[in-house]
């Protein structure tokens, strides 16, 4: 039996370019199906594993043994429970070891099949819905710990709260002033202790010894005069600091922890012979004077704040072309801000403020330039000079006295003018600032003055006192007008 080949039969002629395109093909095309054989594999077990953690009460128990049988003991899914024993059911005991809080799991829940990891979290929400922590601890009932023999009680803060009607959560002054009287680390280390409080009550879990320091707070607040007071305060900036020199044996020095910081305690009559001598000075300049009208324990806030803004950095433009650098400006709060809040005694003898003072003063800006691609354009960067002074301190002196506070020398306790010649600074044109100084940014010795003036119905009923031994004081564009007690025009205080 033969064979013949038809000579018009061709057989196309395969290149070596075209065998291994064909090679090439065939092993993508196995890679490729490899590929989605592999990825359908890790999606089943995803699957699986995602089944078994939303559902882990289908899930079965196989009894390993030593053989390696997975079903020795013949476990069918016919023979399981219909209904899985939930955690408040009273055929799981363990269950009711520990009540159920809303947002804390009680039961971990069941283990996740074999070989899929456990995650806490996830545990804890699949039980009860709610979500639970390594560690944590749900008691049914609240035993605190009394080993340093505390107790708990409430004290009753509604009088002292009905005082300030309009004012929103009047006792956080209490909090305040229980904390600093205390200190804050004897509420979070041993012995254990709570401190809370809300509009009407004060809640303290502490010993004997801590409670009888929250007492004598809670009754300068309860059964002190709750009534609105009269607090004085004065803010001057000096620029020589030798007002000492005369000053000093009117006042008694009394202790300071800011360093720098000095405090005299002086009479009322000495007080006035003080500002006597301070409007005699030329350098001496009242920055803030005020009376507050408060009711003690509460706080209020003085403050002289102005915005400076400088150039910080360019950025690249990325919303157009041109210009390509765009300029970012900074912004600084150039001032002062002071805290004050005072608390009376039960006699209203004595008085115990807190005083919070924050001062930043931008010296000058220094000027720095920018490389660019570009040698034709000449950028420049604004560096802020910085000068800052803090001061958080507690004092206490009589009612009767004065408290005078020295911050020492430190920036002005006031914001910068812009630097022109009329406000003692000079600009930058023509290189002026180099020439002239810049007065307006110098430091000067600031002094606050303290004093408690008593309650407000006194004041508004007192009538005004003319300065004995002493004519009315004619008045340059009208009628003599009388002098008041402290010597100053009723038409003008004059510069204090």
């Amino acid at each position: 039996m033969g064979f013949f080949v038809d000579r018009a039969c061709r057989v196309p002629t395969v290149t070596q370019e075209g065998f291994l395109d064909m090679v090439l093909t065939e092993w993508i095309s196995d890679r490729l199906a490899m590929a989605r054989t592999a990825f359908q594999s890790a999606c089943a077990a995803q699957t699986l594993a995602l089944l078994g953690l939303m559902m882990p009460s289908f899930s079965t128990v196989v009894a390993q043994t030593p053989g390696g049988s997975p079903n020795a003991n013949n476990v069918s899914p016919s023979a399981l429970p219909s209904t899985i024993p939930t955690t408040n059911s009273p055929s799981n005991p363990s269950a009711n070891d520990s009540s159920v809080v809303p947002g804390l799991a009680s039961n971990p829940g069941t283990a996740p099949a074999s070989g899929i990891p456990s995650v806490p979290s996830i545990e804890g929400t699949r039980s009860t819905g709610g979500s639970t922590l390594p560690g944590a601890k749900v008691q049914p009932k609240l035993e605190l710990p009394n080993t340093s023999g505390q107790y708990w009680v409430e004290y009753d803060i509604r009088p002292y709260a009905q005082a300030l009607k309009n004012v929103d959560r009047p006792q956080q002054a209490i909090i305040d002033w229980i904390l600093r009287e205390t200190g804050s680390d004897v509420w979070f280390n041993e012995p254990m202790g709570i401190l809370s409080a809300d509009r009407s009550t004060l809640r303290v879990y502490h010993n004997a010894g801590m409670h009888q320091v929250v007492a004598q707070i809670y009754e300068r607040f309860v059964n002190g005069n709750n009534d609105p007071h009269v607090y004085g305060l004065r803010l001057i900036s000096i620029s020589n600091p030798n007002w000492r020199s005369k000053a000093v044996p009117l006042m008694i020095s009394t202790s300071t922890k800011t360093p720098g910081a000095q405090a005299w305690l002086m009479s009322k009559e000495n007080a006035a012979i003080f500002f006597s001598q301070l409007r005699q000075r030329q350098d001496a300049r009242e920055i803030q004077a005020a009376d507050l009208n408060m009711v003690h324990g509460q706080s209020q806030t003085l403050e002289q704040l102005r915005s400076r803004n400088y150039l910080k950095e360019y950025i690249p433009n990325a919303s157009a072309p041109w210009p390509p650098m765009t300029p970012s400006y900074g912004e600084i709060q150039e001032g002062y801000r002071m805290v004050f809040s005072p608390l009376l005694s039960l006699d209203g003898r004595s008085m115990d403020l807190m005083l919070k003072c924050d001062i930043d003063q931008v010296e000058k800006l220094n000027t720095v330039p920018i490389s660019t691609p570009n040698p034709a354009v000449n950028l420049q960067v604004e560096v802020p000079q910085f000068v800052s002074w803090r001061m958080n301190e507690r004092f206490r002196w009589s009612t009767d006295q004065v408290l005078v506070l020295s911050c020492g020398i430190v920036a002005a306790p006031t914001a910068n003018l812009e630097n022109t010649l009329l406000t003692g600074g000079a600009p930058n044109l023509f290189g002026l600032n180099r020439v002239l100084p810049n007065l307006s940014s110098q430091r000067n010795d600031a002094l606050l003055i303290v004093e408690y003036k008593g309650s407000a119905n006194s004041q508004l009923n007192a009538p005004v006192a003319v300065r004995p031994n002493s004519a009315p004081i004619p008045s340059a564009n009208g009628p003599a007008v009388p002098a008041t007690a402290n010597g100053s025009l009723g038409v003008s205080r004059g510069r204090y």
